[in-house]
């Protein structure tokens, strides 16, 4: 009986010790699967981003994949020349030609697409005339089921050659990996002669350069008059044949083509694995700059460590800025917004510095990078202040890369282009980005250097310069878009005469002081609104309609009409608001411009007009500051609602979510900077008009030990208007905040409310 009691004794010990160890073991999965959900937070940043967001509508975004300001942008082209194609893909398409490893994003040209690879599973006729993308004989459909886009990756599931086929990149190489079905065929298709869009081949080479590699180039023209890419690819399979096409014919016996069409056929050997990798660098200087490029790669074929190196980049450059709500879809349009700010500009100079100057000749930067894809008219506005916070040694890096580009053009860049200035849109915005950098205390290019071009620029006569001296305005009867431009140039003087001021420059600091009061001549105290004026002085353009808009041809302003353009005044908000009879009347005017109707008139509208809230077009630049312009006149809770109007109404989760083209990360630095409740009204001016944040909690890493925060009291959909404001425990009752200060560090704390207190932020 006593045995038989140590034998329960026995088992019921064995009981405990075995519940004891599943406790042990469940604790140890517990923390297992506590450290998993740790990590997994820890890579939230990456994974709220939406690439897709934009790549609808008229966003004009791609999906693929590059590096912050990466060289290369690798992504899918459907292959459709057409406005909403501008970047090569468009989400209500469904068909591929391949992924090619330029790209701009969201822009209203459609430009790039250099040097398409396409993995297919057969054998195909390259002379086969091609007149659309429906003539191609190697394109695939796909669905959206199938695709798969993250800040540094990309994939699709090809479903015509039962291919996926998955790209990330490094800063200057694309890296792919195509998985192909067992016992299929592995080829690989290199077109340098189908064009889409604006662009078009002027010349090309493919070069057979061994047997696990291929050179060439492409050059092209289009937006760009005077493209060059040179490319190699080396792949981690030998060929075992290969076929050359130019111009439409079979070319034999030759490890080389070149001419207006090539095209190549690649095919590999199968060995027993069904994963074909390519690594493919590029340079706009030569093959040889290419092959460095590849060269700083690690050797062999990593495309997962590849991969897993570009989630890390994008983590950390994300993490920059960290955000706290409750909201999951708020967090998805911050991140890929901010995701957005980082396409462009982008890495133009090869490893070794080399870059291609506008006059073709080869510069080389020296402790710099240089960058190209610089859409200055957009950028200047928010995407370049926020590089300001964010990348300041990458704004020095890019006033360094315009100061070369000016020693060859005589002026600073206007919207330059794979090295190459494209004249496209007014004003010269490099001006006030430089002006910007100044007044920021931004270091790392020469000041001096940087005032004469901007001197020399403004006095020079190009692009109406000439007519706006001499009249001190431009002439609608003698140059189209001559509000637009005339306010422009009035703003670029002004930051020109900052400048000036800051190096103790006086005579010129009075020069453009004067001449930045262009904007006086153009208004019209009767109807409200900054008006074409003639050479004469005193006839305005007639017939008047301010909804009126012609794009780009006859037009006194430029994508837009003068409900839109009466209010860029940046520099003089003070003499703004007296023409237009004092408070009151100025914002009554600014209320009639949400409240109008959005009835745009004319035969020839701009399509950029979009994004409107009666006839303010939130789809376009010229409207993105003017929220902003109640501060200024004592009514900061108007400010605080149509901001939060704009916020809510202007972005969403879905491919449609902008509410215009996006423009190389301007669309998106909008929503960074006004969701977090500040925004560069005045870019050159220093400071940040305050809005209405909708986070409860904002962190801005302003340096390795330094961080300003923003935090919200009682914050909701409803809870818009801020009711009390402290910094740093103190009272707070501005309405902006001084760049010296964010860079500084501090807590600026809001209480919010559903009603307006319309006793904060006045006269200041």
């Amino acid at each position: 009986m006593l045995n038989c009691f140590l034998d329960k004794v026995e088992v019921n010990m064995n009981k405990i010790f075995g519940v004891f160890l599943l406790g042990l073991l469940f604790l140890n999965t517990s923390c297992t699967k506590l450290n998993s959900e740790k990590e997994l937070q820890e890579e939230t940043l990456s994974s709220l981003v939406n690439p897709f967001i934009g790549t609808g509508g008229h966003g004009h975004t791609f999906p693929g994949a590059t590096a912050p300001f990466g060289m290369v942008q690798v992504s899918p082209d459907n292959g459709t020349s057409d406005w909403d194609w501008c970047s090569g893909y468009h989400y209500s398409d469904s068909i591929t030609i391949g992924f090619s490893h330029l790209h701009l994003s969201g822009t209203g040209i459609g430009d790039l697409y250099d040097i398409r690879f396409m993995p297919i599973n057969k054998e195909v006729d390259l002379t086969t005339p091609i007149k659309s993308r429906e003539d191609i004989p190697y394109k695939s459909t796909y669905t959206h089921s199938d695709e798969i886009a993250k800040p540094g990756y990309y994939s699709v599931f090809l479903k015509d050659h039962k291919i996926k086929a998955e790209l990330t990149t490094s800063q200057r190489t694309a890296f792919h990996k195509y998985t192909f079905e067992n016992n299929d065929l592995q080829s690989v298709i290199i077109d340098l002669g189908f064009a889409i869009n604006w662009d078009k081949t002027t010349n090309s080479q493919i070069k057979i350069l061994d047997k696990f590699t291929v050179v060439g180039y492409r050059h092209s023209t289009g937006w760009a008059k005077n493209q060059k890419v040179f490319f190699v690819a080396k792949f981690s399979k030998a060929l075992v044949k290969y076929d050359l096409v130019k111009e439409g014919k079979y070319i034999e016996k030759t490890n080389q083509i070149e001419g207006l069409a090539t095209t190549a056929q690649l095919f590999f050997n199968k060995v027993q694995n069904k994963q074909l990798e390519v690594k493919v660098a590029v340079s706009s200087v030569s093959i040889e700059n290419a092959l460095e490029n590849l060269a700083v790669e690690e050797k062999g074929f990593h495309f997962d460590k590849n991969l897993k190196a570009s989630k890390k980049q994008w983590e950390e450059n994300l993490s920059k800025i960290k955000v706290e709500t409750p909201i999951d879809s708020l967090k998805t349009i911050f991140y890929t917004a901010l995701y957005h700010t980082q396409l462009a500009p982008v890495t133009f100079s090869d490893a070794n510095g080399a870059f291609r100057l506008p006059n073709d000749s080869i510069a080389k930067a020296e402790n710099f990078t240089a960058y190209s894809t610089l859409s200055l008219w957009d950028t200047f506005r928010a995407e370049q202040p926020l590089l300001t916070i964010l990348e300041p040694n990458r704004v020095s890096d890019i006033i360094n890369s315009m100061l070369a580009y000016y020693t060859v053009n005589k002026r600073l860049p206007v919207w330059n282009l794979y090295g190459n200035e494209t004249n496209t849109m007014t004003g010269y915005h490099s001006i006030p980005v430089i002006a910007e950098a100044i007044r920021k205390g931004i270091k790392g290019f020469n000041i001096e250097e940087a005032y004469q071009a901007m001197k020399h620029t403004m006095m020079q006569d190009d692009r109406g310069l000439s007519l706006y001296k001499k009249y001190g305005y431009i002439p609608y009867n003698l140059l189209d878009e001559s509000v637009t431009i005339t306010l422009e140039y009035a703003y670029n003087d002004w930051c020109v005469a900052q400048v000036a001021k800051a190096l103790h420059k006086e005579d010129d600091y009075q020069y453009f002081s004067q001449r930045a009061k262009a904007y006086q001549y153009l208004f019209d105290q009767e109807t409200g609104f900054m008006r074409g004026k003639s050479d004469t002085g005193k006839e305005w353009h007639t017939p008047f309609d301010p909804k009126y808009s012609a794009h780009r041809v006859h037009a006194d302003y430029t994508e837009g009409n003068a409900w839109q353009h009466s209010w860029f005044v940046l520099h003089d908000m003070k003499e703004l608001i007296k023409m237009h009879g004092g408070n009151d009347a100025f914002t009554n005017k600014l209320e009639e411009l949400f409240t109008e109707s959005s009835e745009i008139t004319g035969d020839n509208v701009s399509p950029d007009v979009s994004g409107l809230i009666g006839q303010y077009a939130h789809g376009n630049e010229p409207s993105h500051h003017i929220a902003y312009m109640y501060n200024f006149a004592n009514k900061p809770w108007k400010t605080q609602y149509w901001v939060r109007e704009i916020l809510k109404t202007q972005y969403n989760t879905t491919p449609n979510g902008l509410s215009g083209n996006e423009d190389c990360g301007q669309m998106s630095a909008w929503y960074v900077f006004s969701a977090i409740g500040l925004y560069p009204y005045n870019p050159a001016s220093g400071s940040y008009q305050i809005g209405s944040p909708i986070f409860d909690k904002t962190t801005i890493q302003v340096a390795d030990n330094k961080q300003f925060i923003i935090e919200t009291e009682n914050n909701s959909a409803e809870n818009i208007y801020i009711q009390s404001a402290s910094f740093n425990g103190k009272p707070y009752n501005k309405t902006y905040v001084s760049h010296k200060e964010l860079m500084n560090g501090g807590v600026l704390k809001f209480k919010m409310g559903n009603v307006p207190n319309k006793n904060w932020g006045l006269n200041n």
